[in-house]
């Protein structure tokens, strides 16, 4: 059953009596050695959208923080929104797409829909991220917390990489942890010869055409990208199936079975016009012969400008694993990407195996944590502590994969409990 999508008019009205104007109390300002900066938190999106498609259009800021991106993401979740607008000397600097979850008694003001941002940055001004480096280190901090002390307790922005493009981030300068995961990307080439040439290459299109060759004598497949929206969406609902399947032989509790992150996704769909930048569209392996029309293996994709994100992936077990479908669909992605001029093809936040097979760029990922009030103290120093645990054991291979296998055995099924 489908979600209803839920239209905030708190998120999106323009025509409420103060245009998106902020309280006074949702205001800060400090004169800095590069000009005075300010800072206003607003909580509606559309009173900011045309300066945040303005820096949302620099390929240094991340996709998951562009304003379709955020709008799905509101439209179907409804959380409080704090939406920070810097200026320097009057001239946007930034935006941070915040809003507001609560967790326990703590009030965490986070990256719009930060449970399925795989790289986030925050919007900042070419001009901003330069001048930034020359700001002393509690300023930034000193106005965001008398910016939002009101809206939260603790701002806590996590996935951000602190070198990217050969950039330092502005918010590198506040309190923050290293994150116990970290993204892997492949920079893609001309040709797909020539962007696995760092990789084993030969050992890799040996096991390509061991792929094609095993499907084909099945009867063949197609990579199939629909172009019509329906098409797109009934891919969609076959990847909830596939992942439902997935995790539940897994032992997992299924992170996309909520009704509105499915409504999310769907409406990210429909987003889609057309261009370089698309913010998913859905790529799948589909089988002829014997297992005609059913689909493999499918894989979700984001992109904007040079930069193609994979969002998502998932397999039916029971429909040639010996092919490795998955494996495959990721070989003919990667290098339709390189053909469509993309230059970096990133596989996302996590240490998979297959990621350090395919990537030979890791990138480091940091959360920022700033307490905004006492009890903000108190949850950052929880957060500290589970990240620095979840990192202890993620570096010892025994233990990941003891506990993997206990969870596995703590939401399994009654019936196979009995068995075990």
């Amino acid at each position: 059953m489908r979600a209803q999508i839920r239209h905030d008019a708190m998120a999106f009205a323009e025509d409420l009596p103060d245009g998106g104007v902020a309280a006074e109390h949702d205001r800060a300002a400090v004169d800095t050695p590069v000009g005075r900066l300010s800072l206003r938190v607003h909580p509606r999106m559309a009173p900011v959208e045309r300066a945040w498609r303005q820096l949302e259009s620099d390929p240094w800021n991340s996709l998951h923080q562009g304003y379709d991106w955020c709008r799905a993401w509101v439209e179907t979740h409804g959380h409080p929104l704090a939406i920070v607008e810097g200026r320097l000397n009057d001239e946007i600097a930034f935006l941070l797409p915040l809003e507001i979850e609560r967790h326990y008694l703590v009030r965490n003001a986070r990256f719009i829909g930060s449970a399925f941002t795989n790289f986030n940055s925050g919007l900042f001004s070419a001009a901003f991220r330069t001048a930034a480096q020359a700001l002393p280190g509690p300023t930034l901090e000193t106005v965001l917390v008398e910016a939002l002390r009101d809206h939260a307790d603790l701002l806590s922005l996590t996935n951000i990489p602190f070198d990217w493009r050969g950039e330092r981030h502005p918010l590198s300068v506040l309190s923050h942890i290293r994150n116990q995961n970290a993204s892997f990307q492949l920079p893609l080439r001309a040709t797909m010869e020539e962007t696995i040439a760092p990789l084993n290459a030969k050992s890799r299109r040996k096991k390509y055409r061991a792929q094609v060759r095993k499907l084909e004598a099945a009867g063949g497949f197609d990579h199939i990208r629909p172009a019509r929206l329906a098409d797109q969406q009934a891919l969609l609902e076959r990847f909830f199936q596939q992942k439902a399947a997935r995790f539940a032989a897994g032992g997992l509790p299924n992170v996309f079975q909520p009704a509105e992150t499915q409504a999310f996704f769907r409406m990210l769909l429909e987003f889609d016009r057309g261009g370089s930048d698309v913010p998913l569209e859905l790529h799948a392996i589909s089988l002829k012969g014997e297992h005609d029309g059913k689909i493999a293996a499918i894989t979700g994709l984001s992109r904007k400008g040079d930069h193609v994100i994979c969002q998502f992936g998932s397999i039916d077990d029971s429909l040639m694993a010996e092919a490795s479908p998955g494996e495959l669909l990721f070989w003919l992605v990667i290098e339709r990407s390189a053909l469509n001029g993309a230059t970096l093809f990133d596989f996302g936040i996590g240490d998979q195996d297959y990621k350090r097979r395919w990537c030979s760029v890791e990138t480091v990922h940091h959360d920022v944590l700033l307490p905004l009030r006492p009890a903000g103290r108190l949850a950052a120093m929880t957060h500290r502590s589970l990240t620095r645990t979840k990192s202890f054991i993620k570096g010892n291979p025994h233990l990941y994969t003891l506990i993997q296998r206990l969870r596995a055995q703590s939401t399994a099924s009654p019936a196979a409990k009995s068995e075990d």
